[in-house]
């Protein structure tokens, strides 16, 4: 039943992607991710990201996307830190963010418009900075998000918080690593096909 269902929602996603508006936005952007610890305590940092996404559809679209994506935490006040602790943790990583939105106000063709969105996320970790050993963390982690756009001719603006399903790190003697929680603020193009 549940396959029935999935492949149901995959073939009614093709079918409004082959009559749909297509946008192709490339963009770039900031993010701040801060991360629940045990032990210590976290405050986010500006990290980077650079991507892609295609949106298909009219007032309503369907937009997945890939981003290579850096997020910085400053990890501090650890009970028993080691001797080399480096308090600034580093990501890096390829971000898979699914999203289904609403135009608010405007739509894909008018020269301002405002956006509504929200969808699933997955981030892949390809590296991390020396203080965290990449064979303790989950390096496949999951999160859904929500976040707001505007549109000016064929610039847009993107806001979006995103909250972590999965925990990074578990089982350390040290420290545990969980959630992540990230802002993210992309700006970037809009090219209609």
């Amino acid at each position: 039943m549940k396959k029935i269902m999935l492949l149901s929602v995959f073939a009614a996603f093709f079918t409004m992607a082959l009559h749909a508006q297509t946008t192709l936005k490339p963009h770039v952007g900031l993010n701040i991710t801060d991360v629940s610890v045990t032990g210590g305590d976290a405050s986010g940092k500006a990290g980077f990201l650079a991507g892609l996404s295609v949106a298909f559809g009219k007032k309503i679209y369907f937009e997945p996307g890939l981003q290579y994506v850096q997020k910085s935490t400053e990890i501090t006040d650890l009970t028993n830190p080691p001797a080399t602790w480096d308090p600034n943790t580093t990501l890096s990583g390829f971000r898979v963010p699914v999203a289904l939105g609403i135009n608010l106000l405007g739509n894909e063709k008018t020269t301002f418009s405002l956006r509504g969105f929200g969808g699933a996320s997955a981030f892949f970790i390809t590296n991390t900075s020396d203080n965290i050993d990449k064979d303790n963390i989950n390096t496949t982690n999951f999160g859904v998000f929500a976040g707001a756009g505007i549109d000016v001719w064929k610039v847009f603006v993107d806001l979006s918080y995103e909250w972590s399903l999965t925990n990074l790190q578990e089982n350390v003697s040290n420290i545990e690593v969980g959630k992540t929680r990230s802002f993210f603020l992309n700006a970037g193009f809009r090219f209609n096909f």
